[in-house]
C-alpha cells in the first residue's frame, strides 16, 4: 500500500504541458518571454506614476499598486513552472505547495479587492463627482488597501492551516501545473469537509460579494451615463472607465474560465489552457489594457524615459 504523510516530505507531481522534448524548448521560451514582459512592463508603469506627480490620485494609487500584485502573481507561478518544462524530474514538495498556495491565494484575492475599490473609486467620479475628493481621501484609500491585505491574508492563512492536517500520498498527479486548492481537495486522502465548508463560505465573502460590489457600481455608472446629455461628458466617463471594465472582465472571464474547466471538463490539456489564461496571461494584459490606452500614463512614461536618456 502506498505511503500516506502530511510532513513537509510528501511530494507532488505537477502535471506538465507536453511530453514532447522538442516542444519544451519552444514552451520555455515562451512562458519566459511573457514573464519578463509582464515584469518588466508593470515595473515601467509603477515607476511612472510614482515620479510624476499628476498622478498621485487615487485611481493611480490602485493602479500602481495593482501592478505591484500582478508582478507578485506571475513570480510566484512562473519560477516553477519553468523548472518542471526544463527538469526531467517534476517532484514538488509539500511545505513548497502550501507556500506557494498562500502566496497565489493572497495575491489572487487582493487583486480581487482592488478591482472592486477600483470600481467604487469610479462611481464616485461620475456619479458624484462634487464629492469625490471628500469621499476618496488618501486616508481612505490607504484604509482600505490595507484591510484588503489584512483579510485576505488572514483567510489564506486558516486556509493553509486547515489544509495540514490532511494527509496525501506521496508521488500523488496534480491536474495542474502549480499547487491549485481545489485540486488538492480532490486528490487527499482524508476527509476534506472543513476545507470545502470553509472554501466556500470564503469564496462567497471574498468572491461574489466584490463582485455583486462591482456590478452595482457598473450598473449606476451606466445608469449616470444614460441620463448626460453631453456628448464630450459621456466620452471622457466612457474612456475613464471602459478600460476598468476590460480589466474587470478579462480578470472575471478567465477566472470563471478556469473553475468551469477544472469541474467540467475531463481534459487535463485544455484545462492547462484556461489556466494559463488566467494565471499568466492576464497578469500581462492587465494593467497594460489600461495603460496602453490611457494618454496621461503614456506621457508619464515619456517622461520617464527622457529623463533616464539625459541621466545615463
Amino acid at each position: 500500500m502506498e505511503a500516506e504523510n502530511h510532513t513537509e516530505l510528501s511530494e507532488f507531481l505537477p502535471i506538465s504541458f507536453s511530453e514532447n522534448s522538442e516542444l519544451k524548448p519552444l514552451l520555455l521560451g515562451l512562458f519566459l518571454s511573457v514573464s519578463l514582459v509582464t515584469v518588466h512592463g508593470n515595473l515601467l508603469i509603477i515607476l511612472a506614476i510614482i515620479s510624476d506627480s499628476h498622478l498621485h490620485t487615487p485611481m493611480y494609487f490602485f493602479l500602481s499598486n495593482l501592478s505591484f500584485i500582478d508582478i507578485c502573481f506571475i513570480s510566484t507561478i512562473t519560477p516553477q513552472m519553468l523548472v518542471n518544462i526544463q527538469e526531467q524530474s517534476k517532484d514538488i514538495f509539500y511545505i513548497e505547495c502550501l507556500a506557494q498556495m498562500y502566496f497565489l491565494m493572497i495575491f489572487a484575492g487582493v487583486d480581487n479587492f482592488l478591482l472592486t475599490i477600483m470600481a467604487y473609486d469610479c462611481f464616485v467620479a461620475i456619479c458624484h463627482p462634487l464629492h469625490y475628493t471628500v469621499t476618496m481621501t488618501s486616508h481612505l484609500c490607504a484604509l482600505l488597501f490595507l484591510m484588503s491585505w489584512f483579510i485576505i491574508c488572514w483567510a489564506s492563512l486558516l486556509q493553509i492551516l486547515l489544509m495540514k492536517r490532511l494527509t496525501f500520498s506521496t508521488g500523488t498527479e496534480i491536474l495542474h501545473f502549480f499547487c491549485n486548492l481545489s485540486q488538492f481537495l480532490k486528490v487527499a486522502c482524508s476527509d476534506t469537509l472543513i476545507n470545502n465548508i470553509f472554501l466556500y463560505v470564503a469564496a462567497a465573502l471574498l468572491w461574489v460579494f466584490p463582485v455583486i460590489g462591482i456590478l452595482f457600481s457598473y450598473y449606476h455608472i451606466v445608469s449616470s451615463l444614460m441620463k448626460m446629455f453631453s456628448i464630450a461628458g459621456k466620452y471622457k466617463a466612457f474612456y475613464t472607465c471602459g478600460s476598468q471594465l476590460s480589466m474587470v472582465s478579462l480578470y472575471y472571464g478567465t477566472s470563471l474560465g478556469d473553475y468551469v474547466s477544472s469541474v467540467l471538463n475531463h481534459s487535463s490539456q485544455r484545462s492547462l489552457i484556461t489556466s494559463v489564461m488566467y494565471t499568466v496571461v492576464t497578469p500581462m494584459v492587465n494593467p497594460f489594457l489600461y495603460n496602453l490606452r490611457n494618454k496621461v500614463v503614456m506621457r508619464a512614461l515619456g517622461r520617464l524615459f527622457s529623463r533616464a536618456a539625459c541621466c545615463p
